[in-house]
């Protein structure tokens, strides 16, 4: 428990947040009122009702007033103003408590529940709607999130109208008890919904008081239905035809039946009713009204006793589902609903009924079938809104059930509606008086009790060993029983009791009341005393339909109707006495108590201003009774006297430990400062966890597109690689084929090969090709194509193809403009068209080539071996020597001194034998004084290990050798040599040191 702030500190803090709360009439919560009475509660209730205010607080209950009419205040934009607000921060509002509920189931986690209670006619069915409009307006607008939510919406007026009836108090009174609970997700967004029914006032069906109506869709379906769908379900459109509509006027203000069974067929096709469904739901609902029209006549057995008939059954059964509603024999029908078969013995024993026990067997039948029929309905739309099973998932349960009823004569029905509402008035004192006053005491604090009325000893009259208990011992009595030996029973066990009375109770203690007749009792309910007739106490809470009506059902051919009594099965008979329905109901509203006590609480306690359901009228008496018999008085003083916000330690620690650090050791602010900051704080962490889950995102997409790229790239290039190598492969043996063929027709003396007898000549490619340039006609075949070559000609060289002229005048073009044969000529005709500019780039290199082999070719020996040595200066002294530029003419003589005509050096000659390389006159340079003297250099030894190449100290810039020479009798030093001709000279020496060698000359090469 959070400490103080007061309940009325904290409320005024809201309102000076926001004054427009302060302009709104009277004071808006009742825990503000000053002075507290129970003549200024009303007071101020009265004040705030005629201004149009309906809605105002005690803390966290909402009080709502019935204004039976229209109000300007359920806009699309007051939802806006009170979505994702403070519940002390704006004007009171329906709006207000369902926003607190769904943000607290939320955010919090917490399952809620919104109890909607008070009289009938105080409009607790339109704030159910209403707040099942206002979540469903706030959550998200996905596709799926829309469509769940239009169902759980259009379930309301399908079970409206074959639910709710026109009652003396309220034109749409809830004829039973509806509990829905809506499931949503993490998120906060709906997935779907459980509606649980209670207690169908089935008794409806065949009779009600005057004034009043029977369900809503009898009255729907013949006004709103196409005369082909009357015909077809046997009805007529004029209500006084139907038995069971009664005599009355059936039109209701403001309410238009024709418009509202569109809207209900409308609803059932959203929800996921097939149209066949539809059909069959109007034709089981016909076949109740049409019980209704059955008359029964008065017979005599042959014995003398009494036995009944069926007028005018009139073939609307049919014995075929095409033909007639529900395809059952008629006499089947007859027999079932006139005659009454026992078992005994394994006998069976055939009783013929009187006209009074045939009509109650009728009404019995029509009651059992609307009752089943509706409970089909509640299933049917479970099945289209129910989640499948899973995960836990939040859960918000909105409970519209029938409201407190006092009528002139009250029955069974009557009594079981009031011992629901004593319930749930029991929850709301033990959740908002009696434990939060227990708290107190419990942890300590100094508080005054305020008294208030418990209700606990009613309920344990109704259920615990109570009258329930004894109805459910005198229905499975043996022998006779009846109103009077129920009410004896009554009397015996409750004489006594404070909040029981009947006449014997009276006149027990000496009390005369003419009012109660002797075939009632009197129960001091919470809101009032209650006189219930036991008349029909026992028969209603038995409930028994006769075998043979079920069984008659069960034979019938239409499906729906078939499938709503698999009790008429033989197979399936049983002996075992059903339930009773008051066991029923107690064991369900147990169930539903459970189930209430299980979520958090928030309540709406609904008011109905007057008995005429007249706008702007407010009756003080009848509201003051409400007022009393709900404990709002006492709820005020327990709000007023007690804290503002209670919450258990463990759930208060998980939601603000994240502000501990603005908060400790001891937080002085409001609460509604506290709700701030938290907001914020979590703002501010969920920027934090938005901004690093998507830079993890945007990493990790990257590093998945980064991959994606470099694989793709991969495959890309390969697959370009090796299309490119296909390519060039085609073109390689498309070119190897031409060069081919026109290498052998150019050869001399080549014959050409005759083909066998009886086969034709296969030309080569190339010839066909030269054919084709001299303009003759021609057809390749795939047999000519040697290697494989066919595929990889152009696309218009397949074959069979005959060369078009573009082909013609291109090889033509080509032969007539070929370049000269000269090696240094490199020109070409560039191609004709695009589609030949490969080809024709691999002919030109190809041309160039045969030029320059046809060139190698006509050289002799010395010619190439002189060649060969230009090349080598070449890869020694190019880009490196600048007089290697002007040296290139000059050839090579490699003699320059004559040695094989001088005669001189007839022995120098001797000794080289064929081994001369070159021979030179040189200049030797003496190191010690610089002077120059001739000297020849030969190199006809392979013995020197490197030559030294430098520039020379003379004034014609030419080059010198420096041998290193290497001897026994040690080093002489280094030589200088000077010649003309030193490009020559190291080329020949490299030549030598790399043959003998397999060493390249050491050179070094420098301008300066």
């Amino acid at each position: 428990m959070l400490p103080p702030p007061t309940c009325a500190g904290a409320r005024a803090g809201a309102m000076e947040a926001n004054p427009s709360v302060l302009a709104t009439v009277g004071v808006g919560d009742l825990v503000l009122l000053d002075p507290l009475s129970e003549e200024s509660l009303l007071s101020n209730l009265r004040e705030r009702f005629l201004h149009k205010e309906i809605y105002t607080y005690i803390g966290n209950v909402v009080i709502s007033v019935n204004p039976y009419r229209q109000l300007p205040i359920y806009s699309a934009e007051m939802v806006e103003q009170y979505c994702n607000g403070n519940f002390y921060a704006m004007k009171p509002h329906i709006y207000a408590i369902a926003e607190d509920a769904y943000s607290s189931l939320r955010d919090r986690n917490r399952d809620q529940c919104i109890l909607i209670t008070g009289e009938s006619g105080a409009g607790k069915t339109e704030a159910s709607k209403l707040v099942m409009s206002y979540v469903a307006a706030v959550c998200s607008k996905g596709a799926d999130v829309t469509k769940v939510k239009e169902q759980l919406l259009q379930s309301n007026p399908v079970l409206e109208a074959f639910g709710n009836a026109k009652t003396i108090r309220n034109n749409n009174s809830s004829r039973f008890g509806k509990y829905m609970d809506v499931e949503f997700d993490f998120k906060g967004e709906p997935l779907g919904g459980l509606i649980s029914n209670y207690l169908l006032e089935k008794s409806r069906v065949v009779w009600h008081v005057k004034n009043e109506r029977n369900f809503h869709i009898f009255y729907q379906l013949l006004a709103g239905a196409s005369d082909p769908l009357l015909k077809r379900l046997k009805l007529q459109r004029d209500c006084r035809h139907h038995g069971y509509l009664g005599d009355e006027n059936p039109r209701l203000p403001g309410m238009d039946d024709a418009t509202n069974f569109q809207a209900v067929q409308d609803a059932m096709r959203i929800i996921g009713f097939s149209e066949a469904e539809v059909m069959q739901l109007l034709e089981v609902t016909a076949v109740v009204l049409k019980l209704g029209d059955l008359q029964l006549s008065g017979q005599f057995q042959a014995s003398g006793m009494d036995a009944c008939g069926i007028q005018n059954i009139q073939g609307w059964m049919g014995r075929h589902p095409r033909i007639g509603l529900i395809g059952l024999q008629e006499s089947i029908l007859e027999q079932a609903l006139c005659s009454r078969t026992v078992e005994a013995k394994q006998e069976k024993v055939v009783t013929a009924l009187s006209v009074a026990q045939g009509y109650f067997g009728r009404d019995a039948l029509a009651k059992n079938i609307y009752s089943r029929l509706f409970d089909w309905l509640v299933t049917r739309i479970n099945e289209s809104i129910q989640v499948t099973a899973g995960e836990r998932r939040k859960v918000m349960g909105v409970l519209d059930i029938y409201g407190f009823e006092i009528f002139q004569d009250n029955s069974f029905e009557q009594f079981i509606i009031n011992y629901c509402n004593e319930k749930l008035q029991q929850i709301f004192i033990l959740m908002t008086l009696k434990e939060e006053q227990e708290e107190y005491f419990r942890e300590g604090i100094k508080w005054t009790p305020v008294t208030f009325f418990d209700n606990s000893i009613i309920c344990d009259l109704i259920e615990s060993g109570g009258i329930l208990v004894l109805l459910d011992e005198e229905c499975l009595r043996p022998g006779t029983v009846s109103a009077a030996t129920f009410l004896a029973k009554l009397d015996q066990a409750f004489g006594s009791h404070e909040h029981y009375e009947s006449r014997k109770s009276q006149s027990d203690r000496h009390i005369t009341d003419t009012s109660l007749p002797s075939t009632c009792f009197r129960v001091h309910h919470y809101a009032g005393k209650v006189t219930y007739n036991a008349t029909g106490f026992i028969e209603k809470n038995t409930d028994r339909l006769y075998r043979g009506l079920a069984q008659a059902m069960w034979q019938a051919k239409h499906t729906l109707l078939r499938s709503l009594f698999p009790d008429g099965d033989p197979k399936k008979a049983s002996l075992k006495m059903p339930p009773t329905a008051g066991f029923q109901f107690k064991a369900s509203i147990n169930t539903l108590m459970k189930n209430l006590y299980s979520k958090n609480p928030n309540y709406i306690r609904c008011i109905k201003p007057n008995e005429n359901q007249a706008p702007g009228q407010f009756t003080d008496e009848l509201v003051r009774s409400q007022v009393r018999y709900l404990g709002l008085l006492e709820n005020v003083r327990v709000r007023r006297a007690g804290y503002a916000y209670r919450q258990p330690y463990q759930p208060c620690l998980e939601r603000y430990r994240l502000l501990s650090t603005h908060t400790w050791p001891r937080w002085t602010g409001t609460l509604f400062n506290l709700e701030e900051r938290r907001r914020r704080r979590v703002e501010e962490l969920a920027t934090v966890i938005q901004k690093t889950y998507r830079g993890w995102r945007c990493r990790t997409q990257y590093q998945l597109m980064r991959k994606s790229q470099i694989l793709i790239s991969a495959w890309f290039r390969g697959h370009a690689q090796k299309k490119r190598y296909q390519h060039m492969k085609r073109a390689a043996l498309l070119i190897q084929t031409y060069a081919r063929g026109w290498k052998v027709r150019r050869a001399p003396g080549q014959p050409v090969p005759t083909p066998a007898l009886g086969q034709s000549r296969p030309l080569p490619q190339a010839s066909v090709a030269h054919a084709c340039a001299r303009g003759d006609s021609c057809e390749f075949r795939p047999s000519l194509v040697r290697g494989g070559a066919l595929p990889l000609l152009p696309p218009v060289l397949h074959s069979p193809f005959s060369l078009s002229p573009k082909l013609q005048k291109f090889f033509l073009g080509l032969k007539n403009n070929l370049p000269p044969l000269t090696v240094s000529d490199r020109s070409w005709p560039p191609a004709p068209y695009r589609f030949l500019t490969n080809a024709n780039q691999e002919l030109k290199t190809i041309f160039y080539h045969w030029k320059c082999k046809k060139y190698r070719d006509q050289l002799s020996l010395e010619k190439r071996a002189a060649m060969q040595t230009k090349l080598c200066a070449s890869e020694l002294f190019k880009g490196k020597k600048t007089r290697y530029g002007p040296s290139v003419p000059e050839p090579f003589q490699g003699d320059y001194v004559g040695l094989q005509k001088n005669p001189k050096y007839q022995k120098l000659q001797a000794a080289a034998r064929g081994k001369l390389v070159l021979a030179d006159t040189v200049r030797k340079v003496n190191q010690a004084n610089g002077k120059v003297r001739p000297c020849r250099l030969h190199t006809p030894i392979p013995e020197l290990p490197g030559v030294l190449a430098v520039p020379a100290q003379d004034a014609d810039g030419t080059w010198c050798l420096l041998p290193q020479q290497t001897g026994t009798g040690g080093a002489k030093g280094d030589v200088l040599l000077v010649s003309d001709h030193v490009i020559e000279v190291v080329t020949r020496v490299h030549q030598v040191l790399l043959e003998t060698t397999q060493q390249a000359l050491n050179l070094q090469i420098a301008d300066q």
